[in-house]
């Protein structure tokens, strides 16, 4: 009835159940020692553990003593199960006292096991390449493992030697293979095993986890963005029923538009199906392949230059689609059994798009339209045929089509096209990105009767209200007209107007300034009225490199931020990473809970040396005015109190003192002690997002909880209130650099709170500050204290829409 160590190890695995532990030697061989079968619902019941998870322990220590009769009663089975998984090291252990294979009942009561090293045994390569790591990971994307993340992951397992496979359910596909992971139909809260098999699996494991977690954070968050932007309907609409004026659909991009029906037809392609010139076809086949893949390369790296970071990722996907090894050894094969390279190719695109279509998933299904677009990218090449659709050129274009692909997107681009219905496709697909990325009103899965409409006919594209309404009458066409001017000239006002400081009608200023990560931003910031910047976040710097950047590195880009700003504010964050957004070059150890974790100042306290090198570079900016330098995650008053005195150090080692030094809010503690801190420093910058999940103790990237996330929630606003009366009492300003400040019904409770500075969104910076003057904060400052009392953030927003209709 008791278990003993079979050697000498620790205990790096014992369950809460006590029925099952794992020991690891020395050289990583892992023991894994359970106790009958479905012990694990006895929880605990009949067993004693005499160790800790973490011990150390010898051979023949006793570790679990357990009670045989109960086992006996309740366990489906009294076997007990043992598995040894060896190490990685030139270390080995054998098992040196096997008595007998299996205890028999009635013969024996128990079998007894010994392991002892194996001394100078030398692994042959062929023993240590079948290495392997394996991890149980959660999927948390909004929308799966769709063709991006899944491009980015092909193009990730590269680096490695080893082979990286995604298991979902016993099915398994390698990261290799885009099509294959698609295959997978990976959704959101799906359990899958990532396996890497050899020589550097841990590294390959260890990436893989990393870009999966970064990845996960920033698609929660633009998931949020996107479909609050997406799924707003103007509250003076009702939504339209079908009939025979009326064809429905769904809405893919946002906006209304009149135009003029044309339908874009199938694109057909002929070509022989046999052909005994295998070579030929072949040599034929990678040629069209290497020009297809380069000019998608070039189409990507045309956006990037653009800085339209949507289409670049479109078109580098569709390039690791085209590069898919699975595509490519089936067209191989076709051609080998006496096909022609056209017919082999269209072939397996075509089994591989009815597959993806057959999937439940529509955002994955929908990647059939780019494997179809990739496909006929090939094919003209193949078949020497001009690129892509060719349509009559007409004045306000509604392309009507039972698809649209990202290479006809491309052709868009001129301002022919005012808008399109597909009977395909949804609000998901890369078209629709596309589409609302270049402004241009669409519709997905309309009904099929669109394909009937013959070219030439008048028609309103709402896609607001998702309908295609035909044969417009006057009055309808100019109300049409009149939603699209009056929003036109919000917008044009508003842009027109953006130099203008942001004052309320009772003659108060705040400060609109820009969140930015380089000196791209910096510039957009200025074009589009931004007074300065409010938070330049300096782990760009950081992340993504083999070691940190240099003083010299850093303190170019910095000073060319400085030298754009010219005499405008400049805040710049500290480095903030850690645990959540870890470093290639500074390995942080795993941590339960990364949030709560080393992460921020803390890391860079951890860090001397990096952080003494940042603040150094720094400090050596020469600017018109003097830079702020800004801590972030701080919730001691003993962590500012030591990030400030190595700034002091520095400031003497490089003989500069024209420095501001500031705070992040980001923690509870720190908005409770806010007057305490006030004291220490010149500034503080509210990080909505982090303390709004760290004050309703909700992870924004938890997948139930994330959407009842609402800066706006008393319990927040009550925090940044006792943030800026602490500051204010010491004659501090505060700004806010989190979400909440790019949000329109936020603003007059953020003026009433007594925000000084709004840090935000480039786009937004003209909208915002025209909001601000159409204000009178005496009105702002009675509704916030209404606002206080609340007890959602539904109720807030909806006090604020009854005010003040016109910022919803």
């Amino acid at each position: 009835d008791t278990l003993v160590a079979p050697c000498s190890g620790e205990i790096v695995l014992l369950h809460k159940s006590l029925h099952a532990l794992t020991i690891e030697t020395p050289d990583g061989t892992q023991i894994l020692i359970h106790l009958g079968i479905d012990t694990v619902n006895l929880k605990g019941e009949g067993f004693s553990a005499f160790i800790q998870q973490g011990e150390k322990v010898q051979a023949g220590q006793k570790l679990i003593q357990f009670d045989t009769d109960l086992l006996a009663k309740k366990a489906l089975s009294l076997v007990s199960v043992i598995i040894i998984v060896e190490g990685s090291t030139k270390k080995k252990y054998k098992l040196t006292t096997p008595v007998q294979s299996q205890v028999k009942a009635g013969q024996q009561d128990y079998t007894c096991i010994n392991f002892e090293q194996v001394k100078n045994v030398e692994l042959d390569q062929k023993t240590s390449s079948r290495s392997f790591q394996s991890v149980p990971f959660f999927v948390r994307l909004p929308s799966g493992m769709h063709a991006r993340p899944a491009a980015q992951l092909a193009e990730l397992s590269k680096k490695f030697e080893s082979q990286i496979e995604f298991i979902k359910q016993g099915k398994q596909a390698s990261l290799s293979s885009l099509v294959s992971v698609l295959g997978l139909e990976i959704q959101k809260d799906d359990e899958i095993t990532i396996l890497a098999t050899g020589n550097d699996c841990h590294q390959a494991v260890k990436a893989v986890l990393e870009y999966l977690v970064l990845l996960e954070e920033k698609e929660i968050a633009s998931f949020k963005v996107e479909h609050r932007s997406t799924d707003d309907t103007n509250s003076t609409y009702t939504q339209l029923r079908s009939n025979e004026r009326t064809i429905l659909g769904i809405k893919a991009s946002a906006g209304v538009v009149v135009g003029t029906v044309v339908e874009l037809k199938e694109e057909e392609f002929e070509y022989e199906s046999q052909s005994e010139h295998k070579e030929l076809e072949i040599n034929q086949f990678e040629e069209a392949m290497g020009s297809a893949s380069s000019d998608l390369e070039k189409l990507s790296e045309k956006y990037e230059k653009e800085q339209d970071a949507n289409k670049a990722a479109i078109f580098a996907a569709h390039k690791s689609l085209l590069e898919d090894p699975d595509l490519v050894a089936e067209t191989v094969e076709l051609i080998n059994k006496g096909h022609t390279s056209a017919f082999a190719w269209n072939q397996v695109i075509q089994l591989h798009c009815d597959r993806l279509r057959s999937l439940k998933n529509e955002l994955i299904a929908g990647r059939a339209n780019d494997l179809k677009d990739i496909g006929n990218r090939v094919l003209r090449k193949i078949l020497d045929k001009p690129e892509g659709h060719k349509f009559e050129s007409v004045k306000d274009a509604i392309l009507i089509a039972e698809d649209l692909t990202p290479s006809d997107m491309a052709m868009f681009e001129n301002g022919s096209v005012r808008g399109f219905c597909t009977t395909l496709g949804g609000a998901t697909s890369h078209v629709a990105i596309m589409a609302r990325s270049m402004g241009i009103p669409a519709l997905a899965g309309t009904e099929k009767r669109c394909l009937e409409l013959e070219n030439g006919r008048n028609v309103i594209l709402d896609a607001d209200r998702g309908a295609l309404l035909l044969d417009p009458t006057e009055s309808e066409i100019n109300n049409v007209k009149k939603r699209q001017a009056l929003e036109e000239s919000k917008k044009s006002k508003a842009l027109q107007e953006c130099f203008r400081p942001a004052i309320t009608t009772d003659g108060n200023q705040i400060e609109v300034v820009a969140n930015i990560s380089g000196i791209t931003d910096a510039e957009k910031s200025i074009a589009n009225g931004g007074e300065g910047v409010g938070l330049l976040r300096t782990e760009f710097l950081f992340l993504e490199r083999e070691k940190a950047p240099t003083e010299e590195e850093q303190l170019e880009i910095h000073q060319s931020i400085a030298d754009a700003l010219g005499d405008k504010t400049l805040v710049i964050r500290t480095m903030d990473v850690g645990g959540d957004k870890s470093l290639k070059y500074l390995p942080i150890e795993p941590e339960e809970n990364p949030f709560l974790g080393v992460r921020g100042i803390r890391l860079s306290l951890e860090n001397k040396d990096i952080f003494r090198t940042q603040l150094r570079a720094l400090l050596r900016v020469e600017a018109k005015r003097p830079i702020n330098i800004m801590f972030p995650m701080i919730g001691q008053l003993s962590e500012l109190r030591a990030a400030k005195q190595i700034l002091s150090e520095e400031m003497k080692n490089t003989g500069r003192s024209n420095v501001k030094v500031g705070m992040m809010i980001e923690v509870p503690s720190a908005a409770v002690m806010a007057e305490t801190f006030a004291k220490e420093v010149d500034f503080f910058s509210v990080g909505t997002n982090d303390l709004t999940q760290y004050t309703m103790a909700m992870d924004r990237g938890h997948n139930s909880l994330a959407k009842q996330i609402d800066g706006l929630h008393p319990a927040v606003l009550n925090m940044i209130s006792m943030t800026v009366n602490g500051a204010h009492k010491y004659g501090k300003w505060v700004g806010v650099c989190g979400g909440i400040a790019s949000d329109m019904q936020a603003i007059p409770i953020l003026l009433g709170l007594g925000i000084d500075e709004l840090s935000l969104s480039i786009p937004q910076i003209p909208m915002i500050k025209s909001n601000v003057r159409k204000l009178n904060k005496l009105e702002c400052l009675k509704l916030t204290k209404e606002a206080l009392a609340l007890s959602s953030a539904e109720e807030v927003r909806e006090l604020v829409s009854k005010k003040w209709p016109d910022l919803a």
